[in-house]
């Protein structure tokens, strides 16, 4: 796989978050990308709105917590990859999922950059933040992709 989008490796706030998903990478990948029904699955999703079909340049914004977010699909390579670009309330934010066929299952790995003003401004708790969020949307994607995994359809 050639990367070519890449997170911010200089930004204030960095994560990173893995996790070994039992489903095929095309079922996590329709997860992933099925954007509207993310607030569905992930209680810190409220809503969800994609302009056009999910391919590079597509714009989505989603609202979670306070923060409503523009994104900006900068790279796809179904499915093992997916690169976004955001932005909300001066916070620039770069989000890469990579999905890897394992036997069993399929092995996904996010990461995401934070840049800007406030990050800058409250690095530590922009880092916890972003930390948790990491962890907690992975943890809602491996239980929906788990579950549709065991019940089809």
């Amino acid at each position: 796989m050639v990367v070519r989008v890449d997170i911010d490796r200089s930004a204030p706030a960095i994560a990173a978050s893995d996790a070994e998903i039992a489903a095929a990478p095309e079922t996590v990948w329709s997860v992933l990308t099925g954007f509207e029904r993310w607030p569905s699955w992930n209680p810190e999703v409220k809503s969800v709105t994609v302009a056009g079909p999910v391919r590079e340049g597509a714009v989505f914004r989603w609202k979670t917590g306070r923060a409503t977010i523009t994104s900006t699909i900068s790279e796809i390579d179904r499915p093992r990859q997916i690169g976004w670009t955001g932005k909300t309330m001066g916070i620039g934010a770069v989000h890469v999922w990579r999905l890897e066929a394992r036997e069993g299952g399929t092995h996904v790995t996010t990461e995401e950059s934070w840049s800007g003003l406030p990050v800058r401004i409250l690095r530590g708790s922009m880092q916890k933040d972003l930390q948790r969020a990491l962890d907690e949307g992975l943890a809602c994607l491996k239980a929906e992709a788990e579950r549709r995994a065991q019940s089809p359809g």
